[in-house]
C-alpha cells in the first residue's frame, strides 16, 4: 500500500473511532481494539510506511495510574509496567503464560503475576533472576526484620579498599558482612530461602545512588554504577566524603516501600531461566500465550559495566556473562531473527508477540523495521507497529508516521501473531 498522505489523516482526527455494533459473541481483532483506543481523549492515527502499518496514540501514560509498588526496582533501559499491562489485559486470560526472553529487572513477569498469569522470564545475565524471583513471592515485612536482626553486622571485613570511594569504612564493613552472609546462605546455583533472596534483591538496589536512601555517598542513579576512579573524581569535585549509612535500616525501609501496595496475588508457578534467548529448552513448545519483551538496544547500553558493583555484591563473575554488544544493524537483526525463531516454537497458535524497541542514533536507525524484516518467512502474521506517543497533541494527529519515524521519545512495538 502507498504511504498515507497527510490529508488522509483527519478521518481519525475529529473524534475517537467508534466501531459499528457487533453481534453478541463477536471478538474484535487486536488491531481494531488498538485503532479504536481513545482512553486519553485523542484518536489513534493509522499510517503506512511501505508495507508496515503504524498505529499511533498515547496508549498508556505515567498519569494513568501508578504501577504496583513491587515494580519500584531500578534497572537500566527498562520499560514501564503499563506497557506489558496493556497487552496482558487484552490478549490473555488468567492462568495464561506470559514470557519475556530479555526480562532485565523482571517487569513483564512481575506484571503478569500481578494479573494472575503465569510468569515466565529469561535473561543472559543471572542478575535478572536475583531481581525478579523475590518479587514473585515476597516475604512478610516482619520476617525481613527478623532475618536482618540475625546478621552479624559488626563482624564484617573490608573486602576491597577501592570501594571506600563509595562507602565509609563502617558502611562498607556492613555491606561486606551482608554480602558474605548471602553468598553462604543463598548460593546462586540453588533455591535460596525466600527471605534471604528478598534481602539480597533489596540490597542490590540500595548499593549506590544519589540520595541518603542508598548505602553510598552521592553518585549516579542506582542503575548506572560508575567506576571507582570516576567516583573518586565525583567526590573531589563535590568535596564530599562517604557518610555512615544504616544498611539494616535502609533495607527495611525499602522493603516496606516495595510491599506498600500489598502482597503478590495468587498466580501459577513461575519459570525463570538464565541463558541466550535463542535457546530456551526449559520452556515447552506452544506453552506461551503472549510475549512482551525489549531486546538489548543497538550498541547503546553497557549492561555489564553498569551492573559491575551489583554483580560483585551478588558473587557474579561478569567476565563469564556473555552479554552481547551488537554494533552493526546486521548483527542486531540476526540476534532478533534467532530470538523470533525460538519464539515461534514456544508461542502457541493464536498467541501474540509484542516486541518493543527504542530509538537509536537520533532516529536514523528504525529498529522496528529491522524486527519487521527479521520476521519474514517465520510463522507469524506481522500485524502492525504500535507507537506509544506519551504526549499526544493535536499536532501529533497531523504528522502521522512520517515525522514520528524520524525519532521521538516513544515506545515502538512490533506486534506479531502466531499462525
Amino acid at each position: 500500500m502507498a504511504d498515507s498522505a497527510p490529508d488522509a489523516l483527519p478521518l481519525f482526527a475529529q473524534a475517537c473511532f467508534v466501531p459499528k455494533p457487533e453481534p453478541r459473541g463477536t471478538v474484535r481483532s487486536f488491531a481494531e481494539l488498538v485503532l479504536g483506543f481513545c482512553q486519553f481523549g485523542a484518536p489513534s492515527v493509522e499510517s503506512w510506511e511501505g508495507p508496515v502499518r503504524y498505529l499511533i496514540n498515547e496508549f498508556w501514560t505515567s498519569g494513568q495510574r501508578q504501577a504496583h509498588s513491587l515494580h519500584e526496582v531500578s534497572y537500566r533501559a527498562c520499560f514501564k509496567p503499563q506497557l506489558p499491562e496493556f497487552f496482558v489485559e487484552r490478549l490473555t486470560a488468567r492462568g495464561d503464560a506470559v514470557y519475556d526472553p530479555f526480562m532485565g529487572r523482571g517487569t513483564t513477569p512481575v506484571q503478569a503475576a500481578l494479573m494472575g498469569r503465569r510468569p515466565i522470564g529469561n535473561d543472559i545475565n543471572p542478575l535478572s533472576i536475583l531481581l525478579s524471583r523475590p518479587r514473585l513471592a515476597p516475604p512478610a515485612l516482619r520476617h525481613v526484620a527478623d532475618r536482618l536482626d540475625r546478621i552479624g553486622w559488626d563482624a564484617g571485613q573490608v573486602d576491597d579498599p577501592e570501594l571506600l570511594v563509595f562507602y565509609s569504612e563502617q558502611t562498607l564493613r556492613h555491606v561486606c558482612a551482608l554480602r558474605r552472609w548471602l553468598i553462604e546462605r543463598a548460593p546462586l546455583d540453588g533455591t535460596p530461602d525466600p527471605v534471604d533472596d528478598w534481602i539480597r534483591m533489596v540490597a542490590i538496589n540500595r548499593l549506590t545512588g544519589h540520595s541518603p536512601g542508598f548505602f553510598s555517598v552521592y553518585t549516579l542513579p542506582p542503575n548506572q554504577a560508575v567506576s571507582a576512579l570516576s567516583q573518586r573524581k565525583i567526590n573531589e569535585r563535590r568535596g564530599q566524603t562517604p557518610p555512615d549509612r544504616d544498611v539494616k535500616k535502609l533495607i527495611l525501609r525499602k522493603s516496606a516501600a516495595l510491599l506498600s501496595d500489598g502482597p503478590m496475588v495468587p498466580h501459577p508457578p513461575a519459570l525463570l531461566t538464565t541463558g541466550a534467548a535463542r535457546s530456551t529448552p526449559a520452556i515447552g513448545s506452544g506453552s506461551v500465550q503472549l510475549v512482551v519483551t525489549s531486546p538489548p538496544f543497538l550498541d547503546i547500553v553497557q549492561y555489564a559495566e553498569d551492573n559491575w558493583l551489583r554483580s560483585w555484591f551478588a558473587g557474579i563473575d561478569v567476565a563469564n556473562v556473555a552479554i552481547a554488544q551488537h554494533r552493526t544493524e546486521v548483527g542486531w537483526q540476526n540476534m532478533v531473527r534467532d530470538t523470533l525463531i525460538e519464539l515461534a516454537r514456544v508461542v502457541r497458535p493464536g498467541g501474540h508477540v509484542a516486541f518493543e524497541v527504542g530509538e537509536v542514533r537520533n532516529g536514523k536507525v528504525l529498529l522496528e523495521r529491522l524486527v519487521w524484516d527479521a520476521a519474514e518467512g517465520l510463522p507469524f502474521d506481522r500485524l502492525f507497529v504500535m507507537v506509544n506517543q506519551q504526549e499526544f497533541t493535536k499536532t501529533a494527529n497531523c504528522w502521522g508516521v512520517r515525522n514520528n519515524a524520524k525519532g521521538t521519545n516513544t515506545n515502538r512495538i512490533v506486534v506479531l501473531r502466531r499462525h
